[in-house]
């Protein structure tokens, strides 16, 4: 799909996805293929996921949703790296190169949240002007659709 590959806080997710299948799922011991394993596969699919997901709504208010639970699964992906570290599957120089990548998809998370509070996309549904977050900015250039955050 054309338009979500754009979003500069899809293609993080999906880079940080990539990332972790590639380098962090091999490390761990098979014994927790079905336990830490899979909870770490299921959070780090689940970030881009909930990200397309509530661009696929076309209503602000239903896309922030999605971008709330990219961003917990953001926050269950690090509990389970900063686990999976402790037990000595992963080396503290693998675990900051996760930590980074998160930091910066977090960061970019906050921004898109901001930039749909700003446009109001679907302003006028149920329950649109209940929400309020402070954020970092982030727009989105129509002009060369380029993406930015300030």
């Amino acid at each position: 799909m054309e338009g979500i590959n754009r979003l500069q806080v899809y293609q993080s997710a999906q880079d940080l996805a990539k990332y972790v299948y590639r380098n962090v799922l091999n490390k761990l011991p098979a014994d927790e293929k079905w336990a830490l394993a899979s909870q770490i596969r299921r959070a780090t699919a689940s970030i881009p996921a909930n990200i397309a997901e509530g661009y696929g709504r076309y209503y602000y208010q239903e896309t922030i949703r999605f971008c709330y639970l990219a961003r917990g699964s953001l926050m269950e992906l690090s509990s389970h790296i900063e686990l999976a570290t402790d037990q000595d599957y992963l080396s503290e120089d693998i675990k900051t190169l996760v930590d980074d990548k998160m930091a910066v998809l977090l960061k970019l998370i906050h921004g898109y949240i901001k930039y749909l509070k700003q446009s109001k996309r679907g302003w006028n549904e149920p329950g649109a002007q209940g929400i309020t977050e402070e954020s970092p900015d982030y727009f989105i250039d129509n002009r060369n659709d380029m993406e930015f955050i300030t």
